[in-house]
């Protein structure tokens, strides 16, 4: 959807916790500033301080911010040097992803103990059909605030529900019930929620396609509504002039599906300085295999094909890619195959950017790892395994490769020890 800043919490009492949800079987639960909420949990001293989630550097991108932060202006995506410009007294912290995906994990279960039908976007947010769990739980409003009641009791964090006929008009409700929110948007008031918003409110509508909506003379959803499907064609494209023009009707025939799955799972990191030094993007390589397989083992899935992503100083980016025998979770042998990548590629070149992926995704437990003759039963899995444990209790900065532990970080422009 576009930007979710343009649509304000509501006042409407047509659109609320206790509006008539007749006809609204689809939920968006999304979690209130995930990353930085996480982070408090683990941390309670933080608890009513600004916190921002995100690359320390002075490269680095926000990832989440409090709400504490978000009043100074601190905004996702928003370069982290702006961030400290913004709030200078607010807790920088770098993203500890197996944390999350660990929170995440136990909130996405809280979501199928009510119903099969939950299709995650990310870490944080998931659609539900709730249809057929009506006559175990309720009405769909008296769903949400079940599950908002479980995540804050179980997991000591706050999320935001929209109810409402359609994926689309509920993502906008949770959005505009944020933060720590409910909101239900009847079925027969579809378009009285709808059309008042700005057009940036549309799925899909992002800084571009909301100028040129601006250049006709449309500034409202309804406005899009009521504008010629050419006019649109002609300014957008036949493709999102068509999809902008139903979503503005209210009309969203998609339905949850719960099967669907990540097609990639990657990790990357961009130095603050250029590096050259094979130390260093050794040490990077390990670090991003580390969070690229702590993650696919959380998601419960392994990857065939690992890819190597490296953009040079002058901003020329290079792709090289392995696939497997047999899929892989295991960090170790993700770093094998990419430090091999990188090592025959002789760019000539300082590094700017890293980064590691792992696609053509499968289901971990339906692909068998067969040993091959000589191996060892129990290896560097288990032993990675044994770490992610560790990790969602202490953290992930006291458990890994031990050329990863209490050196420095070569994203920091410090020499980096030894592997």
């Amino acid at each position: 959807m576009g930007r979710s800043q343009s649509i304000p919490r509501g006042g409407d009492p047509r659109f609320g916790s206790d509006a008539d949800d007749a006809g609204c079987p689809i939920l968006h639960v999304d979690m209130d500033a995930f990353y930085a909420a996480v982070e408090v949990r683990h941390r309670p001293e933080l608890r009513g301080r600004a916190v921002v989630v995100g690359g320390v550097g002075p490269r680095g991108v926000v990832s989440s911010a409090s709400y504490e932060a978000r009043r100074y202006g601190v905004r996702s995506a928003m370069p982290t040097m702006r961030a400290r410009a913004l709030c200078p007294h607010a807790v920088f912290l770098a993203p500890d992803s197996a944390r999350y995906t660990a929170a995440s994990r136990s909130i996405m279960q809280i979501f199928r103990d009510v119903t099969p039908l939950v299709e995650p976007l990310s870490l944080d947010e998931a659609f539900l059909d709730v249809a057929g769990a009506r006559r175990l739980f309720g009405s769909p409003a008296a769903i949400a605030r079940r599950i908002r009641e479980r995540v804050a009791a179980e997991q000591g964090l706050t999320c935001s529900v929209g109810v409402a006929p359609s994926k689309f008009v509920a993502k906008l409700g949770s959005t505009r019930a944020k933060p720590d929110g409910l909101l239900v948007v009847p079925a027969g008031q579809v378009l009285d929620f709808l059309h008042p918003l700005p057009v940036a409110g549309l799925w899909g509508v992002g800084e571009r396609a909301e100028q040129a909506l601006h250049r006709l003379g449309l500034r409202t959803v309804g406005d899009v509504s009521q504008a010629p499907v050419g006019m649109l064609r002609a300014a957008l494209g036949e493709a999102a002039a068509g999809h902008l023009h139903e979503l503005a009707a209210g009309r969203d025939p998609r339905r949850v599906s719960p099967e669907q799955s990540e097609k990639s799972i990657g990790a990357e990191v961009t130095f603050d300085v250029d590096v050259d030094d094979p130390v260093a993007v050794r040490r990077t390589l390990l670090a991003l295999a580390e969070k690229v397989g702590a993650r696919l083992r959380g998601a419960g899935q392994v990857g065939r094909t690992v890819s190597l992503k490296v953009r040079t100083a002058d901003f020329r980016t290079v792709t090289r890619a392995r696939t497997l025998d047999v899929p892989t979770d295991v960090a170790r042998e993700m770093f094998d195959i990419v430090w091999a990548l990188y090592t025959v590629l002789e760019l000539g070149e300082r590094v700017r950017l890293l980064g590691v992926r792992a696609e053509g995704l499968t289901v971990a437990v339906e692909t068998p790892r067969q040993l091959a003759l000589g191996d060892r039963e129990h290896g560097w899995r288990e032993a990675e395994v044994v770490a992610d444990a560790a990790a969602a209790r202490f953290g992930r900065s006291v458990i890994g490769p031990a050329s990863l532990l209490g050196g420095r970080d070569p994203r920091r422009n410090e020499n980096p020890t030894r592997p």
